[in-house]
C-alpha cells in the first residue's frame, strides 16, 4: 500500500517515497515531506548539474554543492538553472 505524505514542493498530499533514499536528517525530512513525483523531478535537475558541472561525486565540496542545490529546489522552490540548457519546446 502506498504512504502519503503531504508534499512541501507541491503543497499537496501524494504518494511519498517507498524508502528514506538520503542519509542523515536531511533524508528523514526528504522522506517524511517529499513526494514521489518532486523526487522524480530532482533527480532529472540532479542528473543535469552532475553532467554540466561535471560534478565528482567522490569530492566532498561537490557533493555539497548538489546538497545546497536539492534543499533549494525541494524545500525553498529555487529552480535549477543549469548554464547554457534550452528546454525543448513543445511540439504541436
Amino acid at each position: 500500500m502506498a504512504r502519503t505524505v503531504h508534499c512541501v514542493y507541491f503543497n499537496k498530499d501524494a504518494d511519498g517515497l517507498d524508502f528514506q533514499l538520503y542519509p542523515g536528517e536531511l533524508g528523514k525530512k526528504i522522506f517524511d515531506s517529499i513526494s514521489k513525483e518532486a523526487w522524480a523531478l530532482w533527480q532529472n535537475k540532479q542528473t543535469m548539474l552532475i553532467n554540466e558541472k561535471k560534478l565528482n561525486m567522490m569530492n566532498p565540496e561537490h557533493r555539497k554543492l548538489l546538497e545546497e542545490h536539492m534543499v533549494a529546489f525541494l524545500f525553498e522552490g529555487d529552480e535549477v538553472h543549469v548554464e547554457g540548457y534550452v528546454p525543448p519546446k513543445d511540439e504541436e
